[in-house]
This record gives structure tokens, sequence and C-alpha cells, in this order.
């Protein structure tokens, strides 16, 4: 899976010269938390959220007048509160590389760039919570098992055997890390099998079956 299956396009940009005030609106009309800034050119210069513009907000606090405050608030433009170090992805980039750097800076949203660093894209969060769910068949209903099985070489394959040799269908299948460096972990989706028959299966090839449950496409 890569970005461009995922991510959000076309994406709406705005440019450093537009108000505060109507880059907020434009975020709350539109259900967004964050807007690419381009130049003239249409080339990625910034990116601004909505927590950057309310920041800018003056406090409810202050002693200004109405009169005053909008005064304020009309001079403030994107490029006084958008972030100018911007960190982006490709189209063609691995999901979870896009993933790994929103996890590894606490960002919720890249912005998705051409080979110009034009914005062609918004990849969130939510898109990847969406792609964990595909991959991990969670709109499907099946047998969802989790192994702790030997780190060894055609361990997937063994298991990949076995649910055919049952009359499975393995629906998606993913893996994690354990504690125990010789072991790794697995989670299987599958379908056409009778539980504890697969289990006992799965066990008597030295697999270590942690959790069975029966998984409705709506849990």
């Amino acid at each position: 899976m890569f970005v461009r299956d995922n991510m959000s396009s076309p994406p709406i940009t705005i440019t450093p010269d537009v108000p505060f005030q109507e880059a907020l609106k434009i975020m709350r009309d539109n259900h967004f938390r964050r807007l690419p800034v381009v130049d003239k050119n249409g080339k990625l210069v910034g990116i601004v959220s909505e927590r950057d513009l309310l920041y800018a907000s003056p406090s409810p606090a202050s002693t200004l007048s109405v009169w005053e405050m909008n005064y304020l608030l009309s001079k403030i433009t994107v490029e006084k509160v958008m972030t100018k170090n911007v960190v982006t992805t490709t189209p063609d980039t691995p999901l979870e590389r896009a993933a790994y750097q929103l996890a590894q800076h606490k960002f919720g949203g890249l912005p998705v760039v051409d080979e110009d660093n034009h914005p062609v894209g918004i990849i969130t969060e939510t898109d990847i919570f969406k792609a964990l769910v595909e991959m991990f068949g969670g709109g499907e209903t099946g047998l969802r098992l989790t192994l702790h099985v030997p780190g060894n070489k055609g361990v997937l394959a063994k298991i990949a055997t076995a649910v055919f040799e049952q009359n499975g269908n393995i629906i998606s299948v993913g893996t994690f890390d354990v504690d125990d460096p010789g072991q790794k972990g697995i989670v299987l989706k599958v379908t056409g099998v009778e539980e504890k028959q697969l289990i006992n299966v799965l066990e008597s090839l030295g697999d270590h079956v942690i959790d069975a449950r029966v998984c409705s496409g709506t849990e």
C-alpha cells in the first residue's frame, strides 16, 4: 500500500497572504485541521494548522474592544503563523513510512507533494487508521488468531499450508514484535475453518495461539 492509495486529493491550499480569519473559516467549513500554504507558482512554502490559528487568537480575557480586536485579527496573515519547515511525503511512499513519519514527529497529517514540490494531497492519521483496519480485515467476519511463532524461515508458508489443508482462507495477516527475540507475533483472520481443529494443527507446528475469537464485520 502506498500514500497515493490512501491520501485525500486534491488538497485545498491557501497562500501566505490569506487573512487568519479566512483560513480558519476555510478549515471549519471543510472540516479540515490543516492547510498547505503555496506560493504564486503553487509550490509548497508552509503548512498551517487549526491549532496555529487558535493560538494566534486574542485571549478572551483581553481588555481590547471588539473593534480593536477585529482590526488586529485582520492584520494577521497565514504567513505569520504557518510552519515553514514542512515535513512532506510523496504519492509513491510506502504507507508504513508515512505512518512512521507521523508517529515520529507527532503530527496529525502530512502534505503529499510531487517532484516539483506541488501539493497533490494530504494524508492524515485517520487515513492511516482506515488503512490499518483494511489490512487486518476489520470489516470482514472471520476467525481472528494471535500467534507467537518461531522466528524462522518458512513459518508463514507452514501456517498458510495448514489453513489451506483445513479448507480455510486467509483474509488478512500481519506481524508484530514480541519480547522474546527468537519469536515473532502474527495476527491472522481466516474463514471456512473449525476453530478448535485449526488451533490444534497450529499448536502441533510449534506455534503458540495467544488468542482466538470470531469477529464479525461490525466489530
